[in-house]
């Protein structure tokens, strides 16, 4: 079964999640994780909107748009989840109650330094809640496509302004799973089908490769 690479990354991610864990998935690629986990599997999904509880994306015509996502996507809610206002969501996120943010990312760095808000000179809808969620969250993990247009996007230091410095602790691509460490990135999986040098020479920053190296699970 062929997976394009959105699918690849948001499978990966879902299997970072444990029992229990209450999860904040960002807008775009991040919101997919949520279809992916194992239904006998107990996560609390939250949007920064205002919502805890956020069950698997609607069936086609079964959407309800006054029950969306941070990012204005219809979502659904399970039984035992909860409304409430900004003033609430981020007293969770602000307060160390999220376990695991998931983001996606226009940069990251060797440092963990992110840039996923701005390119100068284009329009942005906002900063929204990244700056707060990576400060906030126990855990965080990038989760966004290798290249930009066949450009590098986990580099030695980011170029574009910064949402937050050295709080990134993995990334996961369609190529592999990478680990920040004080010394610099350390790749723990693989893609099957790819190899070491050619995730290297998609990367600007060096790579430390694992001991233990493993073939990417999804």
């Amino acid at each position: 079964m062929s997976m394009n690479p959105k699918e690849i990354i948001a499978r990966r991610v879902a299997r970072e999640l444990n029992e229990g864990d209450v999860v904040n998935l960002g807008i775009g690629l991040p919101t997919m994780v949520g279809n992916y986990i194992d239904e006998d599997m107990e996560v609390m999904f939250q949007s920064e909107n205002g919502l805890i509880g956020l069950g698997p994306s609607p069936a086609e015509g079964e959407e309800d748009y006054d029950l969306t996502n941070a990012g204005g996507q219809p979502v659904t809610i399970s039984p035992h989840g909860a409304t409430f206002d900004s003033s609430m969501s981020f007293s969770i996120i602000r307060g160390g109650h999220v376990d695991v943010t998931v983001l996606g990312s226009l940069q990251v760095d060797e440092k963990g330094n992110l840039a996923n808000w701005i390119i100068p000179g284009k329009m942005v809808p906002g900063m929204g809640g990244a700056m707060d969620l990576v400060v906030g969250a126990k855990k965080v993990i990038i989760a966004m496509t290798h290249t930009a247009k066949g450009k590098p996007k986990i580099l030695k230091e980011c170029t574009l302004p910064y949402t937050a410095v050295n709080q990134v602790n993995m990334i996961v691509t369609e190529l592999g799973v990478m680990e920040v460490r004080e010394d610099g990135l350390l790749l723990t999986e693989i893609a099957e089908g790819t190899t070491v040098e050619e995730i290297q020479e998609l990367t600007e920053a060096q790579l430390i490769v694992s001991d233990d190296l493993k073939t990417m699970a999804i």
